[in-house]
């Protein structure tokens, strides 16, 4: 297992960026200042020991050196010992809408996005709960098995997109059904299904999936993705889905559906919009689930590889002072830079 000790180091990545940009300035302008003498083309044999090369080369030595630094700072470690510990955490299961429904835009940027956002500041917030992926379209797949590695979590998360699933349609039943199979071992915590869908293109009964999980003693809460005035669905530059007789889609959240199977779930439901307004409220929910111990498998002893970075920065440095702003007499005929 790979991760950062303190990954908040990497905003500093924006001050190689910012002094690219300054080295790029101040060599538009001493360019400038050499055209006032004369043409360049015609004053570089007046000035056969100066090597542009070499310039930009320490530029590029400086730079990398300080790119590697960042990530030196940030802490690379590997995990080198699996343990498992007991926590007190709750189950949840996240049943992510894919459909091409989703990428309508009445959301900022669009909904799926929103729908990832949310999802990742959720994961954000967890603790010891477990948490597992699912998506679905026309059929549901799932995307993480139940576990307590966030970090993997939210990587799994960016990774999706609705051509995960060929099969289009928003079977929110099936994935329903699928979460409920998802679930580990039976035990005292509470657990929850979280389906996050515009409700567009409902075609089985989720209702009814709905009430056989809160049987079960699972909660189904639902966040609606979209607004009742809705939008098109985008299909690449300036394009959007038709239907037969030519006209525009316009898709939009059926909410009435979100708020049925929200009911029959004995959960909550809560329209997204562009605040956190449903982060706020899908969180409190979570929150004051009843926890257990639950037995997670983790690494619990990480080593430190900066070391490796540390050698190369040295390395850079190193090189990059041995070599000349000018170019050697001695080495004139060799053209190296």
């Amino acid at each position: 297992m790979f991760r950062f000790s303190d990954p908040n180091y990497f905003y500093l990545l924006i001050l190689p960026l910012l002094l690219f940009g300054l080295f790029l300035l101040m060599n538009r302008r001493s360019l400038k200042q050499l055209c006032k003498y004369g043409n360049p083309r015609l004053l570089k044999p007046l000035m056969p020991e100066v090597s542009t090369a070499r310039r930009w080369l320490h530029v590029l030595l400086q730079l990398t050196a300080m790119l590697v630094t960042v990530f030196m700072l940030a802490g690379p470690q590997f995990g080198s010992k699996l343990e498992k510990q007991k926590r007190q955490g709750a189950e949840v299961i996240v049943a992510l809408d894919v459909s091409n429904s989703m990428m309508a835009e009445d959301l900022v940027p669009d909904r799926l996005e929103k729908s990832k956002q949310t999802l990742s500041r959720l994961i954000d917030q967890l603790a010891n709960d477990r948490i597992g992926l699912i998506v679905f379209a026309g059929e549901a797949y799932t995307q993480l098995p139940i576990t307590a590695d966030y970090i993997s979590a939210k990587m799994f998360l960016n990774t999706i997109s609705t051509e995960m699933v060929p099969t289009q349609g928003t079977t929110i039943g099936a994935a329903i059904q699928l979460a409920l199979r998802s679930f580990g071992l039976a035990q005292e915590a509470e657990r929850a299904i979280v389906v996050i869908t515009d409700g567009e293109n409902h075609e089985d009964d989720a209702v009814l999936q709905a009430q056989e999980a809160q049987k079960q003693g699972v909660k189904v809460h639902v966040v609606g993705m979209g607004s009742l005035k809705g939008a098109p669905i985008p299909r690449g530059l300036n394009d959007f889905h038709k239907d037969k007789e030519g006209n525009v889609v316009i898709t939009k959240l059926n909410e009435e559906m979100c708020q049925q199977i929200a009911m029959a779930g004995g959960g909550v439901y809560v329209r997204a919009d562009n605040t956190n307004t449903a982060l706020r409220v899908l969180s409190k929910e979570l929150d004051s689930m009843k926890k257990s111990d639950i037995e997670t498998t983790v690494y619990a002893e990480y080593d430190e590889q900066f070391q490796a970075l540390a050698w190369i920065v040295l390395l850079l440095l190193f090189v990059d002072m041995f070599i000349l702003d000018k170019k050697n007499p001695a080495l004139r005929n060799l053209k190296l830079f």
